[in-house]
């Protein structure tokens, strides 16, 4: 297998893509998720997603053969409820992770019942529409270390030279407050730039700087709680050479970004 590449995607906001959307918000971001499998080097054998919507103690990674669906969000019209999304699980990959977490002294297990939520099948459905590859969600630790994830991300790398595309699902600016707010236009193009910087940088400057993240311009107000952040930090970690940005949007008055790490 070639090896694959690691992204950091935006998931957008609940299940904004499929939702009637006529001042065109999520437009940008939804064509960025449509165009992630014109930028693989072939197909993936299989699907590892990191959420930001799954704290465990620990790591966690679904076991399940046909993994169902949580609806994590509230209030919202019934279609949204009946969303599908049938992607086959991936029960040996899940194994497989779990031990290679493991023996880099992670704690980490298989949950063979748990589903995926939206912040995995939302942004999926809309890039690879047809459910035909196997995927696995995979939690971020309710610790919220960044310097653990990186180096889950470090343990995981092994399974990009088998197919496996790694993809950490949050959203590089995070606070609710902020989303449609001029006010924080500003220091969220700040953080946006040192993320940036910190992304492209070689890897052991990019580790340090992430380690760090809370010491950037306006870090704390664009992530008041940095669940959203982590998976960066794992598909960070799974690369050991410099990422590059490949989608920037301002969305909500916030500057949002992607990056992909080969």
């Amino acid at each position: 297998m070639t090896r694959q590449p690691t992204f950091f995607i935006p998931h957008g906001g609940g299940h904004c893509f499929f939702m009637d959307d006529p001042q065109g918000v999520w437009t940008g971001m939804a064509g960025f998720l449509r165009s992630l499998r014109d930028h693989l080097p072939e197909a993936p054998k299989a699907i590892l997603v990191v959420s930001g919507h799954w704290e465990t103690d620990g790591f966690a990674l679904t076991g399940a053969e046909k993994p169902s669906l949580i609806y994590d969000y509230g209030g919202f019209p019934p279609h949204t409820y009946e969303l599908r999304f049938d992607a086959p699980g991936a029960p040996a990959l899940a194994q497989e992770a779990a031990g290679l977490l493991q023996t880099a002294g992670l704690k980490a297990r298989v949950d063979p019942d748990r589903g995926l939520d939206h912040g995995v099948f939302v942004p999926m459905k809309v890039a690879f529409p047809h459910a035909e590859i196997p995927i696995v969600e995979m939690s971020v630790d309710r610790n919220l270390d960044p310097a653990l994830h990186l180096a889950a991300g470090r343990a995981l790398a092994p399974l990009r030279d088998k197919g496996v595309l790694i993809i950490g699902s949050g959203m590089s600016f995070h606070n609710m407050r902020g989303y449609g707010d001029p006010r924080f236009t500003e220091p969220s193009q700040a953080f946006d730039q040192w993320l940036t910087a910190a992304a492209q940088s070689p890897d052991e400057i990019r580790t340090k700087a992430l380690e760090r993240w809370e010491d950037a311009p306006a870090g704390r107000l664009a992530h008041p709680r940095e669940e959203h952040l982590l998976p960066l930090m794992v598909t960070a970690g799974a690369s050991q050479g410099p990422g590059r940005r490949t989608y920037s949007e301002k969305v909500l008055e916030t500057a949002i970004s992607g990056f992909r790490f080969d």
